[in-house]
């Protein structure tokens, strides 16, 4: 499993070792993928101009989008059983 997030690779870092965790995260601190997966918000009357939604993606091995939701605002979180339903049914 990857994860990608809009922060900085050293936050990232910090989170992983803060958390011990073992996946693989990318940072995209400079915002080439998140437009293609429209999970970035360009509104120049937005108080923070291009800052990521909060998205979801589960990508098989092909590059065909198995899952994906896009969530308008960064501060709602998914239900982990909807991620966890969602990666068993991609499987």
């Amino acid at each position: 499993m990857v994860g990608v997030s809009a922060d900085h690779v050293a936050t990232l870092n910090a989170f992983v070792k803060e958390n011990h965790t073992q996946h693989l995260l990318l940072s995209d601190f400079r915002r080439q993928m998140l437009p293609q997966y429209d999970a970035i918000v360009t509104d120049e009357k937005s108080p923070i101009y291009r800052y990521a939604k909060r998205a979801y993606f589960i990508i098989d091995k092909t590059g065909t989008i198995k899952f994906a939701k896009v969530m308008d605002n960064p501060l709602n979180l998914l239900d982990a059983d909807e991620v966890l339903k969602a990666v068993k049914a991609s499987s």
